[in-house]
């Protein structure tokens, strides 16, 4: 317990969010021996598996987990979107992200806010007492506020990320390493920032359990060379949560969830090399390698992970599918998508998810016209090299899963049945005793 947790005197409630990216509900409830910090928060309180949201991809999810709406109002679809109008794409960042976060609803309530490693949410914001951006800073100087905390975490050896390409090579034990001293370095800034700051909401992500999913996965799920060194990695996390849930005060309620799932990897699919192959997508050069690149003779381009957009007359700059051909286009593209199978002869698609059926707000004009949703062992790709193949395999064997998403709330009256990422801002504000309108989520509070 913090200094300012003994100065406080005040009955507002608090929250402590803990992300923990891309871990599966499963792998920390099937090891209640391997994760008794975890086991202990569902035993106290609540846990289970929830929903994810449509694409299960970070840059889409941590701004719909923070604000509590679909990527229509976020504005944000995943890692790469398109300009309205243009083939133009750009990486979204925080400014993209068009919605209220939780932690800004918990400012203009006169509370206070400690925000860090959040994925897109660089720039930092000013409006809270501090925030460090995670996933997508170029640097800790710039992705730290206020001025002094790059120093403090600079104390700890802190890195806003791991590095990924360590992971590409066979040999994975440097990259396990840099896992860990990253994963350190985070402990240590949380359990700091949680003692020494005057907060009401606390909220920190792990990310580096989402690097450790995506190349070591497989080595779990069908026991390979490292599946040791990945439970172990995993019982730090675990005693990082426990640690972090003893340093809470009385008056704090601990949640811990991740974005999605995780399951193996078997093979990349490169659909923007499918859609060429199959005569839906034609470039004006032999060596692409941009969107800009297509022709009028295009029907339908991809981005990752699985977004599917029609090159449409009059909202694409060279679009060919007509407003009365849209439908009957749409439907054979996910006719042929659900058809699809893998060299194994697996079906590679669980399902193909129309639009209207997923997005709705001021921001559906860049939205996808279909998503589909991977089956287990399949990875969408969409890059726009013309020499692509169509399955690969790549240095992961890991890669995300819309179901299996993680949530623990340390609060027994919490009901997790049905339950998706959209719930969890609510359920933070309803927590925190702050006032909102039921109707500016997309979920609902879960106690």
């Amino acid at each position: 317990m913090g200094l300012f947790d003994r100065l406080r005197g005040d009955d507002d409630p608090r929250v402590a969010f803990i992300g923990v990216d891309g871990v599966p509900y499963s792998l920390l409830s099937d090891h209640p021996e391997e994760f008794p910090n975890f086991a202990a928060i569902a035993a106290d309180g609540s846990a289970g598996e929830i929903s994810s949201i449509v694409p299960p991809e970070s840059s889409a999810c941590w701004p719909s987990l923070t604000t509590g709406v679909n990527p229509g109002e976020t504005g944000v679809y995943g890692f790469q979107d398109r300009e309205v109008g243009t083939y133009d794409t750009y990486v979204p960042m925080g400014r993209e992200v068009q919605a209220t976060r939780v932690w800004d609803r918990v400012q203009s309530a006169n509370r206070k806010a400690t925000v860090l490693n959040v994925p897109v949410t660089f720039p930092p914001q000013r409006n809270v007492q501090r925030m460090v951006s995670g996933f997508l800073s170029p640097d800790l100087e710039k992705a730290a506020y206020p001025d002094d905390v790059a120093e403090t975490l600079g104390s700890f050896d802190y890195r806003i990320d791991v590095n990924p390409k360590l992971g590409h090579d066979e040999n994975k034990a440097p990259f396990i390493q840099d896992a860990h001293e990253t994963l350190d370095a985070r402990f240590a800034a949380f359990e700091h920032y949680i003692e020494e700051d005057d907060w009401d909401l606390f909220f920190g992500v792990f990310m580096t359990t989402d690097r450790v999913n995506h190349f070591l996965f497989k080595d779990y799920e069908r026991d390979g060379e490292y599946r040791d060194e990945f439970v172990e990695f995993y019982r730090k996390v675990d005693d990082y949560i426990g640690r972090l849930r003893e340093a809470l005060a009385d008056d704090v309620t601990l949640i811990v969830a991740s974005d999605h799932g995780f399951t193996s990897l078997d093979y990349e699919v490169h659909f923007n090399a499918w859609l060429r192959e199959e005569g839906w997508l034609d470039f004006d050069t032999d060596e692409p390698s941009e969107l800009g690149d297509i022709t009028t003779d295009t029907l339908a381009y991809s981005f990752i992970p699985g977004r599917f957009y029609l090159n449409v007359e009059g909202r694409e700059p060279r679009g060919s599918v007509t407003e009365a051909e849209y439908e009957a286009v749409r439907d054979d593209l996910k006719g042929m998508l659900e058809e699809l199978e893998g060299p194994d002869g697996r079906k590679v698609v669980d399902r193909v998810v129309e639009k209207e059926k997923a997005f709705r707000g001021d921001h559906d004009d860049i939205a996808p016209d279909l998503v589909a949703i991977p089956a287990k062992g399949f990875d969408f790709k969409a890059g726009f090299k013309g020499d692509a193949e169509v399955f690969d395999v790549g240095p992961r064997n890991g890669m995300h899963s819309f179901d299996d998403t993680s949530l623990y709330i340390d609060d027994p009256d919490a009901t997790i049945d049905e339950a998706d990422l959209f719930d969890i801002a609510p359920t933070i504000l309803d927590l925190m005793e702050i006032e909102y309108s039921r109707g500016e989520f997309d979920g609902a509070s879960l106690v």
